[in-house]
């Protein structure tokens, strides 16, 4: 009864504190009032200088600021762009603020807090001299204290009444009149304190009513004394509870104290736009939740779930309140952004924002489980929501909620089991059913879209930091809550609630987009809308997975991009046909993560016929059909991305589908064979000629770049693989039993004709290093064909090196190379070919050296003797072809002997030539 009755007479002195203070400040506009209007009539700043001099004078102080701030209104500091000060003579110069010197820190603040510092000590040594020597009792000792602090109190106010204006501005943290207070609050408190806790002469209530007393008191005094006494009265209030002991002590008075210490602060930082203040109330009051919470978990909940309550509201209402206060100097030019973000105030809303959330997840954490504990959280997460939406300095408090609320189903979800069998074999029920937690996450999340909506709906088309953030919020929170409640407490296999959840959400998503989309937004981009559709599209991804699973779910996915696609024919909004390519992006990430689309168990044997072209062939087919009719987009990067994305998985679908059927129906991650590579290298030649015949129909980068890179890409694996890693000569791999149709006709003849091919359809359509590459390519692998083909004759299927050499076999490399020289050199000659004609060259060379280093040393008799003579009457053949037939070919000065002028590197459309320019 004590406890409640001291409650209510702190909370009337309160009321009685505000109630003074406000006639004081209605009084002071009166006066102002007054003075304004004598310096309109007179002569404006200087008459209002004159003034402020002689309220100075008088000892008014109030009144002195009060004019010196109409003056200041009346005659505002001009700004002068940079350089124009020198044209302009007559302004008078507003001198530059000088820095403060270190004897009028020494003199004028650090003397004065040192000052007070020993104010403070000397009533403490006073004491514990007379309780040394036994001069006084106890109680005379204690009454001697508190006189001397309200001695301190008196001086402080008659040294304020008695300091000039000037002085205060100058010195506003370090005034004497302030320190003299502060030292007298310290001086009552440990008075208090002591008669309270060592000499037992007030009980535990009447000493938290004067303790509290003190704290209120010191924090109205503030109110004149400024924001440095109200932090001491702050830390007075929240220490109060700590000096005083009590039998049966009461979470709902100690919160309910609490909040009207937050109250109180609040309410006087409102009057004189404090700053540092509000964020020490918001910290003490946060860490005393946080400390009942952890320390004392199984009284309640509820009282500091209600002192965080009040702590938000009274944000929302008092301090800051509905309207942003203005920064009291401002610098430089802030974008929108930089003021939603970072606020003048913007420190006490984070700690707040920061001591919600941790004190929610500590109050349904595994360790601090307490009844009731999850209305708590939903009411302080919504609450902590409603204040970033409702209020443009809430962008802490709307970031914070989200995080607060992921957090807390976490924890829920974590532990949130039916039954639990503990360390000694018994069962018991968890405090949280998970079809509970299921259902807060549900309800958060519907919570965060309500309020998103709101948000944008009362803002509308206008692209406000407030709006795009809550966008962002209601796409990602409620996605992301559904789904962490599915992770720990879902059907992994089909899952109806989730799934309806989704399909939920995806139309609220879609109603609100179409709600944005006003007629002159229609064929532009606009970020809330479009945040609001990819969240849509999100959402119905989440529904498919949730309720489909296997190839349905690969060709769902791909489906739900082609319909948004299809969609942008009804709405002409330009996000629309980029969900295909986010459904394409799903849809690789899920052949990532499963690339047998139904299981390896369950994937038929049957070539191309199977889940893989379900899986693999279905969105390829959506992503031809949409790259099609985008062809005459006006968004170059839409169209690039679609014929990027339908060209890759064209390739890999192809590529999976011959895997699947080269290796009896199996995918894995063995080695390919040397007949698989020649399919995947054919594939990707082919895929080269045809996006380069694409970007011929229909000029494209992304057709152009990718011919080349897929193109370079195909000869890399040829040098890789067909030569070095999967060649049958070094690794021993058997070449069939077929004559001519065999390995070497699939993995050397047919690609070196198709790079053959690819050079002659490139010239004259891509630059001369990549024609020159594919035909030197495609002369290699004939070069290889012919090469194995002569060793295959003589050692039969298996071409191993192990088997060595055979001279008829030395002799007959030399001749077949010879032929191929000689054939290479008359195609050189008919395409006009320099590449071709110079491979030649090079493989003659070869033939050259392997006569004279091999041949001259391994054959024998006959053997050497046709070597010699066949090179001897090729080279000389060929001497003559050049001299009667190419040399036509040459220009003039070349045939002369004569050093042709450079000329010019050919463009990417002139492709191979023999002609100068």
């Amino acid at each position: 009864m004590l406890e409640l009755t001291a409650l209510a007479a702190l909370l009337i002195a309160v009321l009685a504190m505000f109630r003074i203070s406000g006639l004081n400040r209605k009084f002071e506009r009166d006066i102002a009032a007054l003075r304004e209007e004598v310096t309109r009539l007179q002569q404006g700043a200087p008459v209002a200088a004159h003034q402020e001099v002689e309220a100075a004078e008088s000892g008014s102080a109030s009144e002195a600021i009060a004019i010196a701030d109409r003056a200041e209104q009346a005659h505002p500091a001009e700004e002068t762009p940079a350089g124009e000060a020198a044209s302009l003579p007559h302004e008078p110069e507003i001198p530059a603020v000088a820095r403060e010197s270190l004897e009028s820190r020494l003199a004028g603040r650090w003397s004065v807090w040192v000052g007070g510092v020993a104010l403070a000590f000397a009533g403490v040594f006073a004491v514990k001299y007379s309780i040394e020597q036994g001069l006084l009792s106890p109680a005379v000792r204690l009454a001697l204290a508190a006189l001397f602090g309200l001695a301190l109190v008196a001086a402080g106010e008659w040294v304020r009444r008695r300091t000039e204006p000037l002085v205060q501005s100058a010195f506003q943290n370090a005034l004497i009149p302030g320190v003299l207070t502060a030292a007298g609050s310290l001086t009552l408190l440990g008075a208090v304190f002591v008669a309270h806790a060592v000499y037992g002469y007030v009980g535990p209530g009447f000493a938290f009513f004067l303790l509290g007393l003190v704290s209120l008191c010191t924090l109205a005094l503030a109110l004149i004394h400024g924001q440095g006494l109200a932090g001491l009265g702050l830390l007075a209030s929240f220490a109060t509870p700590l000096m005083v002991d009590s039998d049966a002590p009461s979470p709902w008075f100690l919160f309910g104290f609490l909040s009207i210490v937050w109250l109180s602060n609040a309410f006087a930082s409102r009057m004189r736009d404090w700053r540092f203040a509000p964020a020490l109330a918001n910290a003490g009051l946060t860490l005393w939740c946080l400390a009942q919470t952890l320390f004392f978990p199984m009284e309640t909940v509820f009282a500091p779930g209600f002192a965080m309550l009040v702590m938000l509201a009274g944000m929302a209402f008092v301090w800051p309140g509905p309207r942003m206060p203005k920064p009291a100097i401002v610098k430089t030019a802030r974008s929108p952004w930089e003021v939603y973000l970072f606020p003048s105030h913007g420190a006490a809303v984070l700690i707040a924002a920061l001591g919600v959330l941790v004190n929610v997840i500590a109050m349904v954490s595994d360790d601090h489980r307490i009844a009731g504990a999850e209305w708590v959280f939903v009411c302080l997460v919504t609450a902590l929501a409603l204040l970033g939406a409702g209020r443009r300095y809430g962008a802490y408090a709307a970031i914070i909620s989200a995080l607060a609320a992921f957090g807390g189903i976490r924890a829920m979800a974590e532990n949130a089991v039916s039954t639990t069998i503990d360390a000694a074999g018994e069962s018991y029920h968890a405090p949280f059913e998970p079809n509970l937690v299921i259902g807060l996450a549900f309800g958060l999340g519907l919570a965060f879209v309500l309020l998103g909506g709101a948000v944008n709906w009362r803002l509308g088309e206008r692209l406000l930091p407030r709006s795009v953030l809550w966008s962002g919020l209601a796409g990602v929170t409620p996605l992301a809550l559904a789904g962490l409640s599915f992770v720990f407490l879902g059907n992994y296999a089909f899952d109806l609630s989730h799934g309806v959840y989704g399909l939920f959400l995806a139309a609220l998503y879609f109603a609100v987009a179409w709600r944005l989309s006003g007629p002159t937004l229609e064929g532009r981009y606009h970020v809330n809308r479009d945040i609001w559709v990819a969240s849509s599209w999100a959402a119905l991804l989440f529904a498919l997975v949730m309720l489909t699973e296997g190839a349905a779910t690969t060709l769902g996915a791909a489906i739900i991009g082609f319909a948004y696609l299809l969609g942008h024919r009804v709405k002409p909004w330009p996000i629309l046909p980029w969900a295909m390519a986010a459904s394409a992006i799903f849809v690789a990430g899920r052949i990532a993560w499963q690339p047998t689309i139904v299981g390896a168990s369950l994937l038929g044997k049957t070539p191309v016929f199977n889940a893989l072209l379900i899986g693999y062939g279905g969105p390829a087919l959506l992503l031809i059909l949409s790259a099609w009719m985008m062809r005459r987009s006006e968004d170059i990067r839409l169209r690039s991305v679609l014929e990027a994305l339908a060209s890759l998985f064209t390739l890999l679908t192809l590529g999976v589908l011959v895997r699947h059927a080269m290796n009896g129906g199996v995918l894995d991650s063995g080695a390919p064979t040397l007949s698989e590579q020649a399919i995947y290298t054919l594939l990707t030649i082919g895929a080269s000629a045809t996006l380069m015949a694409l970007d011929l129909r229909q000029p494209s980068i992304v057709f152009r770049t990718g011919s080349m890179a897929v193109g370079y890409v195909s000869m890399l694996s040829v040098l890789s693989a067909h030569f070095i890693g999967l060649n049958p000569y070094f690794i021993g791999e058997p070449t069939g039993t077929i004559p001519f149709f065999n390995l070497l006709f699939l993995a050397y003849l047919l690609p070196g004709l198709a790079y053959g091919a690819a050079a002659h359809y490139a010239r004259a359509r891509r630059p001369l290093h990549y024609v020159m590459a594919l035909a030197l390519t495609g002369s290699a692998l004939l070069f290889g064909y012919v090469t194995l083909s002569v060793r295959r004759l003589y050692h039969g299927a298996d071409i191993s090196d192990w088997k060595g050499f055979l001279q008829p076999e030395l002799y007959t490399y030399s001749a077949v190379w010879l032929a191929l020289a000689a054939a290479l050199l008359a195609i050189g000659y008919r395409f006009r070919a320099k590449s071709i004609r110079l491979a030649s060259a090079g493989l003659m060379l070869v033939v050259v050296l392997k006569v004279f280093l091999i041949d001259m040393a391994n054959l024998e008799g006959l053997f050497r003797v046709l070597s010699f003579v066949g090179l001897g009457v090729v080279l000389i053949g060929i001497g003559r072809f050049y001299q009667t037939i190419l040399g036509g070919l040459q220009t003039p000065g070349e045939r002369a002997g004569a050093v042709a002028p450079p000329a010019t590197e050919p463009v990417a459309d002139q492709g191979e030539t023999d002609k100068t320019a």
